[in-house]
């Protein structure tokens, strides 16, 4: 299935456009001063009263060329939306407060799926994040629907009741307003009664389409039902929106297939796992932690060994490339020493250090290829 979609690899495209543009440029639109809008919202949506931004997790660009026949409403959008791209990684968690703070992942730092904890041997998994560590120094950027609701702008959140109270949600949309929804139906119904109510900004989300790529693989049938009720949804979010209302629909990434023969298990090769102390991110994203004086080994072992499948480099390479965008040094620290990044259809998987779970997703993402970091930008207006 991986062949379908292209595997070149690109960086964010954090002067161009991006997924943290989103959110500004439909506040802007709406006529919050002071933000940019390079992707240029508030010109597409002249006039317009109420937005409703949708995150479709895990549909990226290439995708909806796969899934157009089950998905046509979506698939009329694409015609006159646009590609642009995530942050990096291109991974859920740092996406989503991209997507709410509008800043880098290197400014607010939750850089990745999973992070060790530094002074700890903690791993901190981002979607399960509640109070520890604290969120407000954790995560320092204000999510902009906190500060807009600080000047007044009526907003709501409508997400799955699962998430209120996370650290995620607190520190990438705030919770105030928050409205309780599982599954699509519900998500409609959330932000119909929010229009209704008068909110001008509704942040929603949906998993579905991630969570069948994960488990089956972007093509499967599967995914191909989850992307048919995932357009279904979004024909009757059209059908709500009022008169001056607009639908903006994005992503937090893309998806490939990892072949099972194209997966390197660090714990199931000693030159690899030697040397090591914690090891954290995903599959398509490690960032490796060592022992006292084992860095210079574990560089040489990783770059022989793994060398053609992963782009491999210490910390400070690793910020050097500009794909976190500015980093402080607190930040920079929850970098592993080492940091891995999967070049094509390979991944980096971690037996002895991650649940079972994570070795038997068919579908991945996290790194730089096209596939991954190439996500929608959608819109439909009532103008």
């Amino acid at each position: 299935m991986s062949s379908f979609f292209p595997l070149d690899e690109i960086a964010p495209d954090y002067a161009g456009g991006w997924l943290g543009d989103v959110l500004p440029g439909a506040l802007t639109a709406l006529g919050v001063p002071g933000l940019a809008d390079p992707l240029n919202l508030a010109g597409r949506l002249p006039g317009v009263r109420q937005v409703v931004v949708l995150l479709l997790d895990g549909l990226g660009w290439h995708q909806l060329a796969l899934g157009r026949e089950q998905a046509p409403t979506l698939a009329a959008l694409a015609a006159t939306g646009q590609p642009i791209t995530c942050g990096f990684p291109s991974t859920t968690p740092t996406s989503l407060i991209s997507l709410g703070t509008g800043a880098k992942s290197g400014e607010h730092g939750v850089l990745a799926f999973t992070t060790i904890v530094p002074g700890t041997d903690e791993v901190l998994v981002h979607i399960a994040w509640r109070d520890v560590p604290d969120p407000y120094t954790w995560q320092p950027v204000t999510p902009l629907l906190d500060r807009v609701r600080g000047d007044g702008m009526a907003t709501a959140v409508v997400n799955s009741p699962l998430f209120e109270a996370t650290g995620l949600t607190r520190r990438s949309t705030g919770n105030l307003g928050y409205l309780g929804a599982t599954g699509a139906d519900e998500m409609v119904a959330g932000v119909a009664t929010a229009l209704r109510s008068g909110a001008q900004c509704v942040y929603a989300y949906l998993p579905d389409v991630d969570r069948a790529a994960h488990e089956h693989g972007a093509g499967s049938p599967e995914w191909k039902q989850a992307m048919s009720d995932v357009d279904k949804a979004v024909g009757r979010l059209q059908e709500e929106l009022p008169p001056g209302g607009a639908l903006v629909i994005t992503a937090d990434h893309g998806h490939l297939v990892s072949p099972f023969d194209r997966r390197i298990d660090l714990d199931s090769v000693p030159e690899l796992s030697a040397g090591l102390r914690a090891v954290a991110g995903e599959p398509r994203v490690r960032y490796l932690h060592t022992e006292p004086g084992a860095l210079p080994d574990v560089l040489a072992a990783w770059r022989a060994l793994a060398g053609h499948a992963a782009w491999i480099g210490v910390r400070e390479e690793a910020i050097a490339t500009g794909w976190y965008g500015p980093m402080p040094p607190s930040h920079a620290e929850r970098l592993g020493d080492l940091v891995v990044v999967c070049r094509e259809d390979w991944s980096i998987q971690a037996s002895a250090h991650e649940p079972a779970r994570i070795l038997e997703l068919v579908g991945l993402h996290g790194a730089r290829t096209r596939t991954e970091m190439e996500i929608p930008l959608l819109v439909h207006a009532v103008l």
